[in-house]
């Protein structure tokens, strides 16, 4: 018996199902062992209020890693050990995960959780961090063999195996996760086909003259975008398996091996909702990131912001770091949402974004379009509302940052679509004078 099953089978917070126990002072159970679960601990490192004891109860059989690589690797342009998330430097007493375990049940009154393999522990503190899964649409054929979604990492091997025979493979949805399952499965030698409802790829996210430089880059690797389709079903053979899909107002199916369903995602709540804790389309907490109970807190793709749920990453390690202050007992801020900039995970193509997709009467557009790449800002009243960059990404971050603060960019304009240096120059020298204008009047 390894030393961390030793001490976890001491733990007085472990109880076997018949017996009844107190909870042990600062024990912490995170439901979920992915990224934000593995953020919260690394967040929670060196806290002197931080809890002394926390396990990590995980579904997966896999220690955590990174999904935000899941497609890098199922393009084959790195290796899994390069997706590994590690807690070798932990500082707490002990730290014990379940790898391989689901929590059928939790018990508020007791404070405790309850695992599919019989075993029971209490807390102090509970964090539901159990992500999201492929939202799969109500059609005929859905349940055949050959349908799956794109969201761990046991999806990404099988899909990984079923590329090495080849053949054909349809996705369904043209979004983010859609576009990055795609050009994963392309890149492993399938036939792919991409089913997108609106009228162009990462509609949400890019104005029509990216979208289109997108779509071009994406059939030049062998990937056939049907824009404006709706999945009417999946058709499948007489042995039970996937043979095509067909599109509303198509006479002619698509012919498929596989199809990947990667149109939205649908967050893990069924714990949560049994327990009666507070929920809509994920669970509600509040500015501290604390449920209806507030010894449970939620984070990630299963909580729920007011009207707001969350697929990316940025908002969710915002909430870690308030969720992390909280739970040692220090002043936290209080979460807000802002604005995300996106980026695809598709080697080959630089792609960045943020704010709105299309300009209204109130915006000034800025733009810039040449072979292989494209900038476009859209201004209100002299400040940076939004961006989408295609190909030289570099000024993508500098440009969010612009926008985050707030910064009058009136009098360069002119030079925003040439880069950060020039911008910076003269927004420093509309400063300087100002400076000393105000200098001297204080003096005065």
């Amino acid at each position: 018996m390894s030393s961390e099953t030793q001490a976890d089978t001491a733990h007085p917070s472990t109880v076997s199902p018949s017996t009844e126990a107190s909870p042990t002072t600062g024990h912490l159970v995170i439901i979920g062992n992915g990224m934000a679960a593995h953020r919260l601990v690394s967040r929670l490192k060196g806290r002197s209020g931080a809890p002394s004891h926390i396990t990590l109860i995980g579904a997966e059989p896999h220690p955590a890693y990174n999904r935000i690589l899941l497609s890098s690797w199922l393009a084959g342009d790195i290796e899994r050990e390069s997706m590994a998330l590690s807690l070798d430097d932990h500082p707490f007493p002990i730290v014990g995960q379940r790898l391989g375990t689901r929590v059928v049940n939790i018990d508020r009154r007791r404070q405790r959780v309850e695992c599919d393999d019989g075993e029971v522990l209490c807390y102090d503190q509970l964090v539901l961090a159990t992500g999201s899964r492929s939202a799969m649409p109500e059609i005929p054929g859905i349940d055949l063999e050959g349908v799956h979604g794109f969201r761990d990492l046991d999806d990404a091997a099988r899909l990984a195996a079923i590329a090495e025979a080849g053949g054909t493979a349809v996705v369904v949805g043209g979004g983010l996760l859609g576009l990055e399952a795609a050009a994963g499965l392309a890149g492993r030698g399938m036939q792919v086909s991409v089913v997108q409802r609106s009228s162009r790829v990462m509609n949400r996210q890019l104005d029509a003259v990216a979208a289109s430089m997108l779509a071009t880059e994406l059939g030049q690797r062998g990937i056939t975008l049907h824009t404006e389709a709706r999945l009417d079903a999946i058709i499948g053979d007489h042995g039970g398996k996937v043979s095509g899909v067909r599109l509303s107002g198509q006479p002619t199916a698509l012919e498929a091996d596989c199809v990947v369903i990667a149109a939205g995602i649908t967050p893990n709540i069924d714990l949560g909702q049994a327990a009666g804790l507070h929920c809509d389309r994920a669970i509600h907490v509040d500015d501290g990131l604390a449920t209806s109970d507030p010894r449970i807190s939620a984070v990630g793709e299963c909580c729920q912001f007011g009207d707001s749920t969350y697929g990316l990453v940025e908002p969710i390690w915002r909430q870690v770091e308030i969720l992390a202050a909280r739970l040692s007992g220090e002043a936290a801020n209080a979460y807000s949402d802002k604005p995300c900039a996106t980026k695809l995970k598709v080697s080959g193509v630089d792609l960045y974004a943020f704010g709105p997709t299309e300009p209204d009467s109130g915006h000034e557009v800025l733009s810039y379009h040449d072979t292989g790449e494209y900038r476009r800002l859209l201004l209100r009243d002299g400040k940076l509302e939004g961006a989408v960059l295609y190909g030289d990404t570099r000024m993508g971050p500098w440009l969010f940052s612009l926008a985050e603060q707030g910064t009058c960019l009136d009098r360069v304009r002119h030079s925003l679509l040439l880069g950060q240096a020039d911008t910076d120059a003269l927004l420093s020298a509309h400063a300087a004078p100002h400076s000393d204008s105000s200098h001297h009047q204080d003096a005065a």
